[in-house]
């Protein structure tokens, strides 16, 4: 069946409107909302009001009682609202240039293998205190576990708190959200568990995105990455006095 091009223009300029998707979002939120609901709620005169809503009639019905609700086109409105926010949110931070660098792939393994060797001084000495007389084999799969266990929480307490583990805290990166706001505890924990416990494919995968933004995939899973803080200063122009005297030195006249 043909798609009647005419028919989409129209619901992308009654959707154009900042307002009437406004609208409909808060119907979508309250179920059920009278036109003084409305008013209240957006601060418009009645007669702006009762225009949008007209405009609104193939997405909105009225009940009984008078209240608007969301026709089954209108349920369908809030899922293509909802992806056009999402792909203009994707658009933007693809954009945005960060005030400090991405930080490089030699600075991101440092940063982790000053955690892990920390981690391990820290951590995987303590089960053969707990089970100093359980077998060998036993042992080795109770220091494994615990051992990553705690990694995982020591890196996503501290990335969680300042965006900055002790590893990354030396090299000069710290982990953000892509928008270039501070990480919660949730990201830190999402991006960190693919360090841990998934890391050749977590690398695999990110490696095949393509994108500079994420060496690893689960950083584009949680929405984060990472900036240098210490960027590599380039070599500093000759100064002024050595250019001047460059310049007035009769042995360079031609």
């Amino acid at each position: 069946m043909a798609v009647s091009e005419e028919n989409v223009s129209k619901i992308l300029s009654v959707l154009s409107h900042p307002l009437r998707r406004r609208i409909l979002l808060y119907l979508n939120e309250k179920i059920e909302c009278s036109f003084t609901d409305f008013a209240t709620a957006f601060s418009v005169d009645t007669g702006k009001l009762s225009f949008h809503l007209r405009s609104l009639e193939a997405f909105v019905e009225q009940t009984s009682t008078g209240k608007y609700r969301l026709s089954t086109s209108g349920q369908n409105a809030i899922i293509l609202i909802k992806d056009l926010e999402s792909w203009a949110m994707q658009t933007e931070t693809a954009t945005r240039s960060f005030i400090h660098p991405l930080s490089n792939w030699k600075k991101r393994v440092s940063a982790y293998l000053i955690d892990f060797a920390l981690a391990v001084t820290l951590f995987l000495a303590l089960p053969n205190i707990l089970y100093p007389f359980t077998t060998e084999m036993l042992l080795l799969n109770v220091n494994l576990i615990f051992f990553l266990v705690l990694f995982w929480i020591y890196l996503t307490l501290l990335e969680g708190f300042s965006g900055q583990s002790i590893g990354k805290l030396v090299v000069g990166i710290k982990v953000v959200r892509i928008d270039g706001k501070t990480i919660s505890y949730d990201e830190a924990a999402v991006r960190n568990f693919g360090k841990v416990f998934l890391l050749p494919i977590d690398l695999v995968i990110g490696w095949r995105l393509r994108d500079e933004r994420y060496i690893r995939y689960f950083d584009k899973f949680a929405g984060t990455t990472v900036l240098d803080f210490k960027p590599q200063r380039s070599q500093p122009p000759p100064n002024a006095a050595e250019q001047n005297s460059t310049n007035t030195n009769p042995n360079n006249a031609t």
